[in-house]
């Protein structure tokens, strides 16, 4: 199951992506719900997702990593 909240949190996160307030929020959400192993999964795809859309790399600066 948790594998599966992985990668629904970056379905979530693509979908919201149109708005760097709400992917900001999302991505708070997902630091606190997924495990520390999976967080380190999405701090790797998060580098390579925000190369694309630059407007999103302020939400990296908001978290505590």
């Amino acid at each position: 199951m948790a594998r599966a909240m992985f990668e629904y949190t970056k379905t979530v996160l693509k979908k919201v992506s149109f708005n760097s307030e709400l992917f900001c929020k999302e991505l708070e959400k997902a630091f606190k719900r997924l495990l520390p192993y999976e967080i380190d999964e999405l701090l790797i795809w998060l580098k390579e997702y925000t190369l694309k859309k630059p407007e999103l790399t302020n939400c990296l600066l908001l978290i505590d990593y």
